[in-house]
């Protein structure tokens, strides 16, 4: 890893580049993903209000209500359902193409889904030249947790 010193004193580390992969190569329990997609739709599923934390009930924060949206997201190999959040909602419109940073595959119900918290980011990008392959929606394959027994 290439490492310099910065004029503070620390040792700043170089930044690797991202490695983009495709929707077909997403498998459960992973995450680190940087993507490039389109949004093919969006449904609003929730709003509720956050829960009141301890430190929020004494210093009387008001409380913000949590946002959530379920989009259909894909590129030419295939879909997956992205879990929207606040924020995220506004950016993730039908039509854009977009791009995940440090998504991760996150499992409901037995099914796959995509999303980006805190760590990671979503920005608009400039329109890709690529059609969504919508026959292959990797939010509709289930998978069954399974004990594997060591003979």
């Amino acid at each position: 890893m290439d490492t310099r010193t910065t004029s503070t004193g620390f040792k700043a580390v170089a930044k690797r580049k991202p490695v983009f992969i495709k929707v077909d190569q997403l498998t459960p329990g992973t995450q680190g993903h940087t993507l490039v997609v389109k949004v093919v739709s969006s449904k609003p599923v929730k709003v509720t209000n956050s829960k009141p934390t301890r430190s929020s009930m004494i210093l009387s924060r008001p409380l913000h209500p949590i946002r959530i949206s379920e989009c259909l997201i894909g590129d030419e190999t295939g879909t997956i359902v992205f879990t929207a959040r606040n924020d995220q909602i506004d950016i993730m419109k039908p039509g854009a193409t977009v791009i995940l940073r440090n998504a991760k595959i996150e499992m409901f119900k037995g099914f796959m889904r995509i999303a980006v918290d805190k760590w990671g980011r979503v920005e608009v990008t400039e329109l890709a030249n690529f059609d969504v392959k919508e026959d292959n929606n990797l939010s509709l394959v289930e998978y069954e947790l399974v004990d594997a027994i060591e003979e």
